[in-house]
Parts: structure tokens; C-alpha cells; sequence
């Protein structure tokens, strides 16, 4: 008896709704998108209204051979690739491959893949949303526009292989004008003055707020003085008593941007972490007798909605399990947080609020315990009750100052007894359980206190304040964010420290070679308009042919313009010191930037350089340009220098070749160079024995052992954490997966050629997939 086909993604999706749909059902993987544009060429006939060129990708040729052979045994195909315009477009393609061995072809959606869902799903059959596809589509084409038309000309002026994205050129440009403004930026001096006062037997302080009724402004130590002398001798009173009860709202369950935001921030996951993570949630995690099971909603939204049956299971654990009291209201989260297409989905929510995270644990690797906690808290504390705070506010005058005394105390928790969000750079308020006091009473002065402030520049980006940026801009879509990020640290353009991104040089010269010859294309608000555009297309009220014409008729003149004449100007306003004549150029070699006098061949200086703290470009001034160091050679006596090579920045005797000197060093925090070697104590103990941890030097380098060795036999790989300390490097994540083949474990394997996976089977199976590592350490399938 034939059986109904369903093609999902991946084979642990497979594996969980194969278990709920039973023997009517064959359930197979496609293992992601079976075919994509070349890798090599355009693929876009432009001529040819934009007639994508697409090509079965490597490896897919005997996949797609199976999926035909099932589907022209099955009684009906079900095409269930994941909720979106990327599952939309593999649904897509392999309808087109299976359109002629079986007519009854359908698409299904599983919001959440439970009993329930599932059912819901195939009861509810659809056919294949052109309109997501062409929205797909439009994404795919604009940026291989302009990916494959652009980056060419970034190679001759600085270096082969860099790559201009539509949309990480403007999530770096973000980041290299923040920059910029950090560095333009000028602090300002001023003071604030604090008064503790003794009021009915109890001491308050207060900050002077006003003078003579106006917002205090006190810019120097001179004022600060005139203030002190004027209050010296001067008692005050309470002129004012504010009591008042405030509440704070939980915070609305997770949508795609939130979620990684507050795993960045709480868990210190990357965006690609998270969703990686998240996706093995939703589809499905083995739990003991109960089999797969997928433990969380799609991922992949920007709805706050929750379903009716989900709110109820949440209000019933809630009163079962805290209390009647801590149920809030009924009415919260029944629309989206945005008016955008991926409304059609739910929240980001646990499949079942009874599933608590302390049930599940011994069933999750740690990090998958982490994020389903948080998704699962969340959720939970959205349907809970406000927290209420009594606030208070004490306001003391003494003559014409003003001193006002703020408390907040926590009367009832609320949401807060399960949940709280992190907040990054956030100015802490001055907060204090304040005594009873009445109106008139005395105030005493004790003494007063000052302080020297200077204003801040605006912070540094973080992994999550980036995200919420690109959110509010409407640039991406926060299913692209992670891919972002991740693109533009692969290629060099940004370098994260102490979790803040900096733009490297190259990152900065190629923003301003774009900007420069393309000012329009890489326009935050150009391409937040273009996300709307994406979004009508799959709405049905834009025709995508008539948004890549009218983009591409804009593109092109200014793509012919770049062509003709490609504005490279990296000069800069230094006068060549040695030929006295020509100003010194930017240039990119082999070892990276460095400046050249604009008159060679007739004059060969060449210096490096670095930016001192307001950006500016300064020479790094010895004859060889490298950056000197009161370190002296313990060989022949001269100080050592740094020399960057294409390796990273190298100890090196300046004497080389007659000295071959070299030293192994890291950085601290403050960029003091710290010596490193055979035998380097670590501040970390062992965590097999307790012993003192030491670098020892092996045939690949230097690694990390215990001084106890032969007793203890503890190594690792070291690291640099955010102190500029050496500690023992984590142990990436390995993603596990099952083999699409024969059903066995797929396990990481490593050989000359670097790290892929094969199958536990072997060599009854020899299934072997490649596999990458990503920018966060863990080890995934490469897609």
C-alpha cells in the first residue's frame, strides 16, 4: 500500500513527525535547499527579466534521485520545510523537481512540532505561496546584484576576495560611524554635589537637583566652591513628600530580534548561536521514553501572539504554582509587535508550559537547558502580574537649593519573582530605602559631597545593542542578523573586544570606498525602504519583476559610473617626511596598511601607521615602521620590536636575520605586552586535580598542562579571555545529528583536509558530510 510523502529539512525534524504521524507516512530530509544560484558566476539573466539561473547544489543530485522515487510511490506529497520565505523557496524547488511523478503535491506548515501541531498541519494543506517564493527570490537576486558586482572593484585598490554585501555594508557602516563619533567626540567637564542630611534622627542624601528653581548646572570646581561657601552654616527643611505606587508590565514573550538579544546578554551566546540552538528546539530534542520531541514554537517571528490554549495552560500553572495573585491580565499580547509579514506566527514559546526546564535538563546539552529556561521564563512571566514599587521622593531645599532623595521599594514582585531582562548600558539610578519624614521637618546638614563627571561618548556596539539597531532601522531581517554579524567578522571587517565591536582598517577603507562611489545603495534608509518593498511582494501588493527593474535601472548608473572611474581617495593630509613634497597614500600589502609617499617610484617612504584616540592617522615612527618595545633581546641586547605579518603581530628582534630571536606574548586590557613561554603559570587551577596550571611547548605550539603531569594529565588549548588573561579554551559545542542514510549517529571526525562528519555505521555506511566552525567556537554541518 502506498504511503503519504512528507519532506522536511533536516533528519531530526524528520524524526520527531515521523513519530506522530505513524505508518500512513514516510517522513524524508532534502538536508536544507537542494538547489541555489553558482557559486561562480552571476546566475542572473538580467536581459531575461532577472530569470534567476539555478544549479542542483553538491551532493543533492542523489538526494533529489530519492525524493523522485518516493514521491512517484506516494499517494500525496506534503512539503513541509520550515514556516518561511526560505522553506517557502526549498518547497519550492522540490515541487518543481517532483511536479511530474506525483500531481498531488501540497504545502503544510507546522507552527510547533507536537501531536497537535502536526495534525493541525497536515489537516490543513495548502498549495505553494508564490508570493513568499518571488519575496525570496528578490532578496536572493538584489544581493547577488549586487555581491558579484561590486566586490570586483574593491579587489585592485586594497586586495582581492573582499566582498561588498547589500545589507552587512550597511550593518558595518553602522559600526565604523559609531566609531567616528566616539572618536570626535569631546568630553565635557562637570560636577555633581550630594548633601546627607539628618532628618527626625535619620540621614538622608539627596543630589542638588535646581538653584534659584532651574536645573543645576555646575561646570567647574570653581562653581562647586561658590556652591559650598554659600551653603556653609545653612540649614534646610523638607519641602516636599511624593508617595506614590508605580507598576512595571512583564516583558512580552520572545520574538526572533529579543530572543537574541537577551541570549547575547544573559547567556553570552551569538546570534548564529542561538538560532542554531533554537532550531534544534523546534525540531526536536529526544526525551527518554516520550522520544523526539520539539520543545519550542518556530523561532523565526516578529509576533507576540499567543494562542488561546497556550495562554490558559500558562494562567493554570501559574495559580497552581504561585499563586492566585500573581495571574495578570487577559488582554496582554494579541498583536504583533510589528505590522510585517512574519506576523502569521506565534511568539517564540515552549510547546508545553508544563514541560518545565528542570524536567527536561538531564534530556538537553547545557546550552540547549539555557535557552529553552529562558524562552520557557519568559513566556511564562508574560502572562504573570505587574511588579508594583512604592516610590518616593523626598525633596529638601536649603535657601536656594534644591536636594532631591529618590527611593523605590519592591511591594509586590510580580513577573520579576521569575523574570528579569538585562539592560546594557543602562545609567544607574540612585535608589535608597528612604525613613518617614513630614513636610517642614529639619534637615540638618552633615556634610556635602562632590565629584568630578565628564560626559561619555555614545557606547560601542554590543552583539545584542547591533541587533536592536538593525530592528529599529528596519535593515535585515532578524532572521539575516545572525548571518550578518558573523559575515562581517569572517572577512576582517570588525573585531570584537570585551564583547564591543571595533572596525578594523579594512573594515573602515572599504565603508568609505562604497560610500564613496555608491551613495545610495548602501543608505540605512535606502535599504530599511527595501525591506518594506520585500515585505509588499510577499503581501501581493508589489509585482517583484517591477522592484528589480526599478532598482536595478538606478543600480546600473552608478554601477557603470564606479566602473568607469572608481574613486579610491586614501590620501591623506601627512606630508611625506622624507622627500618634503608629495603627501603620503594609503596602500595594502601583504602584511596589511601602511602609508606610502604619493610620489613613487621617485620617493620609496613607506611607514605602517596606527589611529590614535580620536582617529586620527599617525606614523609609527622608526625607520623600519615597526612598533618598538622597552623589551631587550636577551640574545644580543637590543630592543625588541613588534612586526605584524599576514600571521598576526610577532616579538621579533629588529637585528634578523644575524638574530633569530623570537618571543610568544599576549596583551592585557590596557595593551601592555605581557611575555609568554614554556612553563607560564596560569592564574586558573586544574579542574581535574586542583593543581597550578602551566604552557608547555608541544610540536604545534604551546598548550596548556598541569604541573602535576605524569600524575595528573590534564591539557588543553588556551585562550586570551577579556582581562588579557591566558585561560583553558572551552570545548566547542558539537552539533549532533543523525545520518539521513541509515538512521546512525553522526560523529566529528578530523583528517588532513580539516573536520567533517561521518556516520557511526561506517563502513556499512559511509556517509560523510563537511563541517564548519563558527565564529562562536561551536562545530555545525556546513549548509
Amino acid at each position: 500500500m502506498s504511503k503519504n510523502l512528507v519532506i522536511v529539512e533536516s533528519p531530526s525534524k524528520a524524526k520527531t513527525i515521523e513519530k506522530y504521524l505513524g505508518k500512513d507516512f514516510k517522513v524524508t530530509a532534502s538536508m536544507g535547499h537542494i538547489k541555489d544560484l553558482p557559486e561562480k558566476d552571476l546566475g542572473i539573466d538580467i536581459e531575461n527579466n532577472f530569470k534567476p539561473q539555478y544549479e542542483i547544489l553538491s551532493g543533492k543530485k542523489k538526494i533529489i534521485k530519492e525524493i523522485k522515487k518516493l514521491a512517484e510511490d506516494a499517494k500525496k506529497v506534503y512539503l513541509a520545510p520550515d514556516p518561511d520565505r526560505e522553506g517557502e523557496a526549498i518547497a519550492w524547488h522540490i515541487a518543481e523537481e517532483i511536479k511530474d511523478k506525483n500531481k498531488n503535491i501540497y504545502r503544510v506548515s507546522f507552527n510547533e512540532i507536537t501531536e497537535k501541531g502536526i495534525a493541525e498541519g497536515i489537516k490543513n494543506p495548502t498549495e505553494i505561496n508564490i508570493k513568499r517564493v518571488n519575496a525570496q527570490q528578490s532578496r536572493r537576486i538584489l544581493d547577488r546584484l549586487v555581491g558579484y558586482q561590486i566586490s570586483p572593484l574593491l579587489w585592485k585598490p586594497i586586495k582581492y576576495g573582499l566582498s561588498a554585501g547589500r545589507v552587512q555594508t550597511v550593518a558595518l557602516r553602522l559600526i565604523v560611524e559609531r566609531e567616528e563619533e566616539i572618536e570626535k567626540f569631546v568630553p565635557k567637564e562637570y560636577w555633581t554635589i550630594h548633601g546627607i542630611f539628618n532628618v527626625s534622627e535619620s540621614e538622608i542624601k539627596g543630589k542638588l537637583e535646581k538653584i534659584d528653581g532651574k536645573r543645576a548646572e555646575i561646570p567647574d570646581e570653581k562653581k562647586v566652591k561658590e556652591i559650598l561657601e554659600d551653603l556653609d552654616n545653612k540649614t534646610g527643611k523638607v519641602s516636599n513628600l511624593e508617595k506614590k505606587e508605580g507598576k512595571q508590565s512583564p516583558y512580552p514573550p520572545f520574538i526572533t530580534s529579543t530572543l537574541q538579544q537577551e541570549a547575547i546578554k544573559k547567556l553570552g551566546f551569538t546570534a548564529k548561536k542561538t538560532m542554531m540552538i533554537a532550531q534544534q528546539l523546534y525540531e526536536g530534542v529526544e526525551l527518554g521514553s516520550e522520544g523526539p520531541t520539539g520543545l519550542i514554537t518556530y523561532m523565526r517571528t516578529d509576533s507576540t501572539r499567543i494562542s488561546d490554549i497556550a495562554k490558559k495552560d500558562a494562567r493554570d500553572f501559574i495559580q497552581k504554582n504561585y499563586g492566585k495573585e500573581y495571574l495578570g491580565s487577559t488582554s496582554r499580547f494579541t498583536k504583533s509587535k510589528n505590522n510585517n509579514i512574519q506576523d502569521a506566527h506565534e511568539a517564540i514559546r515552549p510547546t508545553s508550559v508544563n514541560r518545565t526546564p528542570e524536567d527536561v535538563k538531564k534530556f538537553l546539552t547545557p546550552d540547549q537547558y539555557k535557552l529553552y529556561k529562558l524562552i520557557w521564563e519568559r513566556f511564562l512571566a508574560s502572562q504573570m502580574a505587574d511588579a508594583i514599587f512604592e516610590k518616593t521622593v523626598i525633596d529638601i531645599e536649603v535657601s536656594k537649593y534644591l536636594f532631591r532623595a529618590m527611593g523605590k521599594v519592591l511591594i509586590f514582585p510580580g513577573f520579576m519573582k521569575l523574570y528579569t531582562e538585562t539592560v546594557e548600558d543602562a545609567e544607574d539610578e540612585e535608589q535608597q530605602i528612604l525613613p518617614s519624614v513630614n513636610i517642614n521637618d529639619t534637615a540638618i546638614p552633615n556634610r556635602y559631597e562632590t565629584k568630578q563627571n565628564f560626559t561619555t561618548p555614545p557606547p560601542r556596539y554590543t552583539e545584542a545593542s547591533l541587533v536592536r539597531a538593525l530592528e529599529q532601522k528596519g535593515i535585515g531581517r532578524p532572521s539575516t542578523y545572525a548571518n550578518i554579524i558573523s559575515t562581517i567578522l569572517e572577512r576582517g571587517y570588525v573585531d570584537l573586544k570585551e564583547k564591543r565591536f571595533y572596525p578594523t582598517e579594512l573594515g573602515r577603507f572599504v565603508v568609505k570606498l562604497l560610500i564613496d562611489n555608491f551613495d545610495k545603495i548602501f543608505e540605512v534608509g535606502f535599504t530599511a525602504e527595501m525591506e518594506k518593498k520585500l515585505d509588499e511582494i510577499e503581501e501581493g501588493k508589489l509585482d517583484w519583476l517591477e522592484l528589480l527593474n526599478d532598482f536595478y535601472r538606478s543600480f546600473k548608473n552608478e554601477l557603470e559610473k564606479a566602473d568607469k572611474q572608481f574613486i579610491t581617495n586614501l590620501k591623506t593630509d601627512i606630508l611625506c617626511p622624507q622627500c618634503k613634497k608629495g603627501y603620503l597614500n594609503i596602500k595594502f600589502g601583504k602584511n596589511g596598511f601602511f602609508l606610502a609617499c604619493e610620489h613613487y617610484p621617485e620617493c620609496n617612504f613607506t611607514s605602517n601607521f596606527k589611529r590614535d584616540e580620536h582617529g586620527k592617522i599617525v606614523l609609527i615612527e622608526n625607520k623600519a615602521g615597526f612598533e618598538e618595545t622597552d623589551i631587550i633581546c636577551d640574545k644580543c641586547g637590543t630592543r625588541m620590536v613588534i612586526k605584524r605579518s599576514r600571521f598576526g603581530e610577532l616579538l621579533t628582534c629588529p637585528k634578523y636575520p644575524e638574530c633569530k630571536n623570537i618571543k610568544n606574548f599576549l596583551r592585557d586590557k590596557d595593551g601592555k605586552i605581557i611575555l609568554i613561554g614554556n612553563g607560564y603559570i596560569l592564574d586558573e587551577k586544574c579542574p581535574e586535580c586542583g593543581g597550578e596550571l602551566q604552557l608547555k611547548k608541544g610540536k604545534n605550539g604551546l598548550f596548556i598542562g598541569c604541573k602535576n603531569y605524569p600524575k595528573c594529565t590534564f591539557t588543553s588549548n588556551y585562550m586570551i579571555n577579556e582581562e588579557g588573561k591566558i585561560v583553558i579554551k572551552p570545548k566547542p559545542t558539537v552539533q549532533e545529528f543523525q545520518c539521513e542514510k541509515c538512521g546512525g549517529r553522526m560523529v566529528l571526525k578530523r583528517s588532513r583536509k580539516g573536520i567533517f562528519y561521518a556516520c557511526s555505521n561506517y563502513p556499512e555506511c559511509k556517509n560523510t558530510i563537511s563541517a564548519v566552525k563558527n565564529e562562536d567556537g561551536s562545530i555545525s554541518p556546513k549548509k
